[in-house]
C-alpha cells in the first residue's frame, strides 16, 4: 500500500494555468464527489403519486414515516418502476433509511450531519480549484438520500456564493440513494434532463433494484453539453458474478451517449460517476467501449476514458477489499480532445482529487481515503471515495 498512499497524496503543485504562453485561458471544472451516505437524520420512504406527471418531483419524492398515515396509498406488490406506478399512489420503504437517524447505533443526529455537510461542501469548493482559482462549474454526487439533503449542502457557506442549481430524481435502489448534479447557474443552463432506469436481475430472475443513470443536457458557457451521472452496480457478491449487472449499465449508458451524439455530433458528453469497475474492466472496455488513448479515437469509437494513465500508472480512487481500485472515472467524447486550444472548451488535465486532508494518515487504513464512518463510529472524515475531475480550457 505504500506505493498506493504516495500516489494518491500527490498534489500537483499551484499553476498560473490562465496563463500560458502569454495567452489568457477561459477555464471551468467538471467533477464529481460521492459524498458516502449522505442521509437526513429523519425516518423516511419515498412515497410515488403516479397521477403526477414523471418529470414532477412530486411524482417520486421522499417523505418522513410519520406523514405516511395522511396520504392516500395502496398496497403495490407489482414492479417498481416509473412506467408501472402511472395512475398508482405507493409508498415504498427505504432499507437504509433506520441506519442513519439519532436512534440507531450510529447516533446520527443533527450534529454529525451538519459535519457531513460542511466536510463534503469543502471537498467540493476545492475541487479543480489550484487550476481556475474557484468551485467546479458542475458537479455530480453519488449517494445521496433525497433532494433536501442537496438543498442542505449548496447551502453551506463553502458552496453558497456559487449560487448552484439542483438536479434530482429519486432512484428505486433498494437502500433509497441516489446520483444528482449540482451546477452554478451563471455558467450552465440545463435544457433537459431524465432519469434512465437500470433493470437488473439475480441469479434467481427477481429485479435488483439500483441507482438510475441520470442524463442532463444543457449549455456551459454557451457551449452544448450533456452529462451521465452513474453509480453502477457493485461487487457485492464477488466481481465475476455482479459482472453482467455492470456490463448492462455500460450497454444503458452507451446507448444514451449514442443518441445524444447522434442527434447533434457537436454535444460535448461527460460519462462520470463510480463505475465499480476499473477502466480495464469488460463493462468500460468492450461495452461501452471507452478507449485508453487519444490515438484509438474514431467515429465507430469516440469516448475516451480519462482515467486510463492514471490506472496505468497506479493511481487509485479507493481501495476495495484491501486492494486499490480506479473505480471514479470521467470519460469524453472525442470532440472534447484537442492538441491546441480553441475558441471551444478541450480537456486540459484530469484528476484524481486527493489532497492531504482526504488521505487517512494513520493505521491499518493508511493511504486510504479517510472515509466518514469505521462501523457505525463516525469519523470526522469526508469520504470512502477520492472525487475526481476534468479541467477544460479554451480561448476566452
Amino acid at each position: 500500500m505504500k506505493k498506493f498512499s504516495s500516489l494518491l497524496a500527490i498534489i500537483i503543485s499551484i499553476m498560473a494555468f490562465s496563463q500560458q504562453q502569454g495567452k489568457l485561458r477561459k477555464v471551468a471544472t467538471v467533477g464529481f464527489l460521492n459524498v458516502e451516505n449522505l442521509w437526513d437524520t429523519i425516518r423516511s420512504a419515498d412515497y410515488i403519486d403516479g397521477t403526477k406527471d414523471i418529470k414532477n418531483p412530486a411524482f417520486h419524492r421522499s417523505i418522513p414515516l410519520d406523514s405516511i398515515k395522511f396520504l392516500e396509498a395502496e398496497k403495490y406488490d407489482g414492479t417498481w418502476s416509473d412506467e408501472a406506478l402511472k395512475g398508482k399512489k405507493a409508498v415504498r420503504y427505504q432499507s437504509g433509511s433506520d441506519e442513519f437517524t439519532p436512534s440507531s447505533p450510529k447516533n446520527y443526529n443533527t450534529k454529525i450531519y451538519k459535519a457531513k455537510l460542511a466536510n463534503e461542501a469543502k471537498v467540493i469548493s476545492e475541487m479543480g480549484a489550484q487550476y481556475t482559482k474557484t468551485a467546479p462549474a458542475v458537479v455530480g454526487l453519488i449517494e445521496v438520500e433525497n433532494r433536501q439533503v442537496i438543498e442542505d449542502l449548496v447551502k453551506e457557506p463553502a458552496l453558497k456564493k456559487y449560487d448552484y442549481g439542483i438536479i434530482h430524481y429519486n432512484s428505486y435502489d433498494y437502500r433509497g440513494i441516489d446520483v444528482a448534479l449540482i451546477y452554478q447557474k451563471r455558467r450552465f443552463t440545463p435544457t433537459n434532463s431524465l432519469k434512465k432506469e437500470l433493470k437488473v436481475f439475480g441469479d434467481d430472475g427477481k429485479r435488483e433494484y439500483t441507482r438510475d443513470i441520470l442524463v442532463v443536457t444543457g449549455f456551459l458557457d454557451n457551449e452544448k453539453v450533456a452529462f451521465f451521472m452513474n453509480h453502477w452496480p457493485s461487487r457485492r457478491g464477488g466481481e465475476a458474478i455482479s459482472l453482467p449487472k455492470r456490463n448492462a449499465a455500460a450497454a444503458l449508458l452507451k446507448q444514451q451517449m449514442d443518441s445524444i451524439r447522434a442527434a447533434d455530433p457537436s454535444t460535448k458528453l461527460f460519462a462520470m460517476g463510480d463505475f465499480n469497475d476499473d477502466p480495464v474492466s469488460s463493462s468500460l472496455k468492450n461495452y461501452l467501449k471507452a478507449q485508453p488513448s487519444p490515438k484509438d479515437l474514431s467515429d465507430n469509437t469516440p469516448y475516451l476514458n480519462l482515467m486510463y494513465p492514471l490506472y496505468k500508472k497506479g493511481v487509485a480512487s479507493l481501495a476495495y477489499q484491501d486492494a486499490p481500485n480506479l473505480f471514479d472515472q470521467i470519460i469524453v467524447s472525442k470532440n472534447l480532445v484537442s492538441d491546441q486550444v480553441t475558441k471551444e472548451y478541450s480537456v486540459y488535465k484530469a484528476e484524481i482529487f486527493a489532497p492531504p486532508y482526504l488521505v487517512n494518515k494513520e493505521g491499518n487504513y493508511k493511504g486510504y481515503p479517510f472515509r466518514s464512518w469505521n462501523g457505525d463510529q463516525f469519523t470526522g472524515g469526508y469520504s470512502d471515495h477520492f472525487p475526481a475531475f476534468v479541467v477544460l480550457q479554451k480561448e476566452p
